[in-house]
Formats: structure tokens, C-alpha cells, sequence
């Protein structure tokens, strides 16, 4: 199963650079790497992200990152994928911008 991770572009660029991150600023507050499920991804977008240009969206497969990630209750008591350790470049599947189009981010076909 893949889970997602929204990144702004300059989040994304440090991660490409170094290959490692302890993530965003609410990543790094809280303690773990905050995910989304495809059916979570939009929510999450809106909530957090709303109006911003220049995101990525990167998809990692669940079942690699071994016992570090966590499925937490979370927003609406839904549960949540959590990484309690450094994203890696190497977990990454793959990345794509997450462009705006009325108002609205537009997330890959791979998602749906």
C-alpha cells in the first residue's frame, strides 16, 4: 500500500539534497513524519496546504518502512500513518508536483 507525504518545494529540495529529513515544521513539533492515505490526501491538502503552490506529493510503499511507521488515531479518529524515524530519499516510490487548478490541488492519476 503506498501513503503520501505533501512536501512544499523547498521541504522536497533539502530531502533531494541531503536524503534525509526529519520532515516540516508540524513533523518536527510533533515528533514523527506525518502521512496520508490516497482517501486522506485531499483533506489533508485542504486542511493544511490550502491555496499553496509549489507542493510535492511523494508516495512510499507502508510495508518497507518497517515498524517505524505507525497507524495512529488521528483527525476524525480516522488512523493515520506516522514515521517515528528520518524520511529517506530511498523510501520514496516516487514524486510529483501537486499543482492548483481552481482553487483546488489536483493530485496524480497514480492516486486514484
Amino acid at each position: 500500500m503506498l501513503i503520501y507525504k505533501i512536501f512544499r518545494q523547498d521541504e522536497w529540495e533539502a530531502l533531494e539534497a541531503t536524503g534525509e529529513t526529519r520532515g516540516a515544521p508540524i513533523d518536527l513539533a510533533d515528533g514523527f513524519v506525518h502521512f496520508s492515505t490516497a482517501a486522506q490526501a485531499a483533506e489533508t491538502a485542504a486542511k493544511h496546504f490550502a491555496g499553496e503552490r509549489g507542493l510535492w506529493i511523494l508516495a512510499l510503499d507502508a510495508e518497507a518502512l518497517g515498524d517505524a511507521l505507525k497507524w495512529e488515531v488521528s483527525r476524525g479518529g480516522a488512523l493515520f500513518p506516522h514515521l517515528y524515524r528520518n524520511l529517506q530519499m530511498t523510501d520514496v516510490t516516487w514524486s510529483k508536483p501537486l499543482p492548483i487548478v481552481d482553487g483546488v490541488h489536483q493530485f496524480p492519476a497514480e492516486m486514484t
